[in-house]
């Protein structure tokens, strides 16, 4: 056993907050606080997490349990859990292992994994990783001809569904990433990463790690016509020039004849409107704080989509889920399962797959016991009658 693997191994990580600190401590401030921050004030970010607080449980006591089942299903997809890993960008830069060992470890979990445009792994060798169900995530860089030609691979490599982030016409103005030199590190020539080398340099480990990779990776999944495949940029241009709009779902459904998934819907209206553009299911996000800064949390958010859709098609949730408890909650309140990102991404970023492995079984355990202690036989058994819901968040 590695000792990153020991040190997540340890009986002092028992929740997913534990990662945090261990994650600090082994990879460089701007790729640290890509990953935890958000937007802004972060006042979304922050609001993610503690509103599932606003929800209390409404327990059956005395009940006998022989068993409690966790297996749950997406767009058909049987998984062991009702959670999904989500997709993170720069996930390689996090650990080498990055999208590869996420996969896996998904696999190996019976849970399903996203992949993220913004990757450092090929989506070919990304879905051979996974034994489970793997999703594709598709941002528009590189234009339509990128597009249509990561689609084609996705397909042809056997992804099970795609899954359209529409929440994301320029990235958000991350004010951490700005103060801390992730740009520079991503896209900045060598002067422009002078100022940032002390804290590259104080992590060791991370460095070498980092360059036995062969340093930064490119997007192997967006090849532009004509270009080749796009260096790791400013994603705030790429992004700019890439916006998904409603009108795109046209053209995107003809050339992908799988499930769609619309990541990024916090109204009624747009998730009647992805029903009209053909999705399979939807997936309640404020793209975990990191776009609109002030927008509502995620669970907050959740009544009004499940309202709009009327058990038409799944409806997935994310933003904010650290806990077993908070699984369960989304599940009341009308989410078919959860997307997962920070959790696992703590655990990436701590001992790469061993960290993924721990984070996993962390969130199953957690379930596990919140199902035992509400006296609820089955995850498809949670419904409205387990919770509190404050009477503000009624749909109207």
């Amino acid at each position: 056993m590695t000792r990153a693997a020991r040190s997540v191994a340890s009986p002092k990580v028992v929740s997913i907050e534990d990662f945090r600190p261990i994650a600090r401590q082994r990879i460089p401030k701007s790729v640290f606080d890509y990953l935890d921050g958000g937007a802004e004030g972060e006042v979304t970010l922050r609001e993610n997490c503690r509103i599932f607080n606003d929800v209390t449980f409404r327990p059956r006591h005395a009940v006998a349990l022989a068993d409690c089942s966790m297996c749950s299903s997406v767009l058909g997809f049987n998984l062991s859990l009702p959670i999904m890993l989500a997709p993170v960008g720069y996930s390689r830069l996090m650990h080498p292992g990055g999208e590869m060992a996420a996969a896996r470890a998904a696999g190996r979990a019976g849970i399903g994994y996203i992949l993220s445009t913004i990757s450092g792994h090929k989506l070919e060798d990304v879905r051979a990783a996974s034994t489970g169900p793997v999703f594709y995530q598709l941002y528009l860089m590189g234009g339509r001809g990128a597009a249509e030609a990561a689609i084609e691979r996705a397909r042809v490599a056997g992804f099970n569904a795609l899954v359209v982030t529409i929440d994301t016409p320029v990235s958000g103005i991350r004010e951490r990433d700005y103060r801390n030199g992730m740009k520079e590190l991503i896209s900045g020539g060598p002067l422009q990463k002078i100022p940032f080398l002390p804290q590259i340099l104080s992590r060791p480990g991370w460095l070498v790690s980092y360059l036995l990779d062969g340093g930064l990776p490119g997007l192997p999944n967006v090849i532009v016509p004509g270009k080749g495949q796009m260096p790791l940029v400013d994603i705030n241009a790429a992004l700019a020039e890439s916006a998904v709009t409603w009108a795109d779902f046209s053209w995107i459904r003809k050339i992908w004849k799988g499930p769609i998934v619309v990541k990024g819907v916090l109204t009624a209206d747009d998730a009647r409107r992805s029903i009209d553009a053909g999705a399979a299911a939807i997936s309640v996000s404020n793209h975990g704080g990191r776009q609109l800064d002030g927008v509502p949390a995620s669970l907050r958010a959740l009544p009004e989509v499940v309202e709009a859709v009327k058990g038409q098609i799944d409806v997935l949730m994310d933003g904010g889920v650290r806990r077993g408890t908070d699984v369960a909650k989304a599940l009341c309140m009308g989410a078919r399962a959860v997307l997962c990102g920070r959790a696992y991404a703590y655990g990436l970023a701590a001992a790469g797959e061993a960290g993924v492995d721990r984070a996993i079984e962390i969130l199953r355990v957690d379930l596990e016991r919140t199902l035992r202690l509400l006296g609820c036989p089955s995850v498809e058994a949670l419904d409205r009658s387990y919770v509190n819901v404050p009477k503000s968040w009624e749909a109207s």
